[in-house]
């Protein structure tokens, strides 16, 4: 059969997303995470008293999706929440939630090589600068 959809760059842009999005869930379902999970952790570690909706912002997530993502979370005692001003709580690491971080970003860091190996060397330069021209 002759197939002109992978010559079409959105098709194969999805492809190749989906692809490696089930394999890097696959790996970080080994500890229990999401990919949301991992970088809601990622980014509160590198971003200590965020705000929920900062974080909802920054990874375009409705708030009425934040509600139930930052309580799953806090269940497993991953963050905790620090009275900021009279309102708003800013999210904050745990112990156990930075070791769930760092294994995530142990994880991530891995798959992120071995994606790279995937690519011919001299298109590595290239390749995020073109994926964010995308999206940014």
């Amino acid at each position: 059969m002759h197939d002109p959809l992978p010559s079409l760059p959105g098709y194969s842009l999805r492809r190749a997303a989906n692809a490696t999005a089930a394999e890097l869930s696959a790996r970080l379902g080994e500890i229990g995470l999401r990919q949301v999970d991992a970088s809601v952790l990622i980014l509160i570690g590198e971003n200590p008293d965020t705000t929920a909706s900062a974080l909802g912002r920054q990874l375009d997530i409705q708030r009425a999706n934040m509600v139930p993502l930052l309580k799953k979370l806090e269940d497993a005692e991953w963050i905790d929440r620090n009275p900021l001003d009279g309102k708003s709580q800013g999210l904050v690491l745990t112990p156990q939630g930075q070791d769930t971080r760092d294994a995530a970003l142990a994880i991530i860091e891995t798959f992120e090589n071995e994606l790279l190996e995937r690519i011919p060397p001299q298109h590595r330069a290239h390749l995020l600068p073109a994926l964010d021209a995308l999206w940014r």
